[in-house]
């Protein structure tokens, strides 16, 4: 059996935190040898990761020379680069499947110390692809925690005045910023805070990835894209809704049609087997006839008009993770995979309406997890 290793903190390497699941900042070594997880800690992790994963082999610091090192002169930078090494032959690690996201500098000692590494994206991704039972109750409550934080720019939303093209809430300009604060008061609440870049767009700012800033339009689609942690497990959700205050056209409500058709579409096909590509191309062949351009044929005079990105994407100890649900979407999908369904049309005079589920993989196809109505009226 092929060795796997990771270097990293499990604060910020999804990879990592799968395999212990304890949150520890400074950067470590782990390898996974013959199937029993070897853990290079200091004495100051050492009682958690013994908690978390009580048949881990410890390989301490001080057992490797730290005070030595200590007293060596040399940086902390050499010091850890040099521990890593030690670790590594103490784990007997000679060949590796390594993560991808090991720094260059680790790989690079390593590989001078005679050790093979494999960086090979697909079998450190495919180990968490299968949801443990712990992150899937932190995907819940992330998503618990999603639905507290849409409900609170929709209460913002219900309770606002138009004032001519914009909405007002007690006497002062509504704006995307105001509505993205009371979100992430929800989400921290619940115990699972959003990023501050959540979005919050609409036809006067904002377009992808853009949060969108300044103040709301009336009669005229918002949309709401956020994604919250769970702070205990680490695992995220995310999910969109659109709204519109005043006037719902007949445009808007056309976009909303094709969207909802879509995005019930790609459900129901949802199974183990079924590739992302697939996936997206169902919703393609709802847009195309209607006459909007998608990803799979490109894009009109407008780059960004349509249907340009991809159906959606994992979602677990990163928001973004595998499998794709989109034109690289070759792996077919696994039961326990958690996937986010984000079907969306853009035009540039009315903006956009997209909807977003989160969806786990099973035996029987798929379970749906978010649990908020579509409706574009707040």
């Amino acid at each position: 059996m092929t060795a796997l290793l990771f270097y990293g903190d499990t604060e910020r390497s999804p990879a990592m935190r799968h395999e212990l699941p304890v949150t520890i900042g400074d950067p470590f070594l782990l390898g996974i040898v013959d199937g029993r997880l070897h853990v290079l800690t200091s004495g100051l992790d050492r009682t958690r990761i013994e908690g978390a994963a009580p048949d881990a082999v410890l390989h301490d610091y001080e057992e490797l020379g730290f005070r030595e090192l200590l007293e060596s002169g040399m940086s902390r930078h050499e010091l850890e680069l040099e521990l890593a090494s030690r670790a590594a032959v103490a784990m007997g690690i000679r060949v590796a499947t390594a993560d991808p996201d090991m720094p260059v500098a680790v790989a690079d000692r390593l590989r001078s110390d005679g050790v093979v590494l494999h960086l090979d994206e697909d079998a450190i991704s495919a180990r968490r692809r299968v949801k443990t039972a712990p992150e899937l109750a932190g995907t819940r409550r992330a998503q618990t925690a999603a639905e507290a934080g849409m409900s609170a720019a929709a209460a913002l939303l219900r309770r606002s005045d138009r004032d001519g093209d914009r909405l007002k809430l007690d006497g002062e300009v509504l704006t995307a910023e105001a509505v993205r604060a009371a979100v992430r008061d929800a989400c921290q609440a619940h115990g699972a805070p959003a990023p501050p870049d959540i979005i919050v767009s609409s036809p006067w700012s904002g377009y992808g990835h853009d949060p969108g800033s300044g103040p709301l339009p009336a009669d005229a689609p918002i949309v709401i894209d956020l994604w919250p942690r769970d702070e205990e497990s680490g695992c995220w959700a995310d999910m969109t809704r659109t709204f519109v205050v005043g006037e719902i056209s007949e445009q808007v409500r056309s976009l909303e049609s094709l969207v909802l058709e879509a995005i019930e579409r790609a459900r129901e096909s949802v199974a183990p087997g079924i590739t992302g590509r697939e996936l997206h191309d169902l919703v393609c062949d709802v847009f195309e006839p209607a006459g909007y351009r998608t990803q799979r044929n490109g894009p009109g005079e407008d780059p960004n008009e349509g249907f340009q990105f991809s159906l959606g994407h994992g979602v677990g100890l990163a928001v973004h993770e595998p499998p794709g649900l989109g034109r690289t979407g070759h792996d077919p999908l696994v039961i326990g995979d958690v996937i986010a369904i984000e079907p969306g049309l853009w035009v540039r005079e009315v903006g956009e309406v997209r909807f977003e589920d989160l969806i786990l993989v099973t035996e029987d196809g798929g379970e749906t997890l978010t649990e908020y109505p579509y409706d574009l009226s707040p």
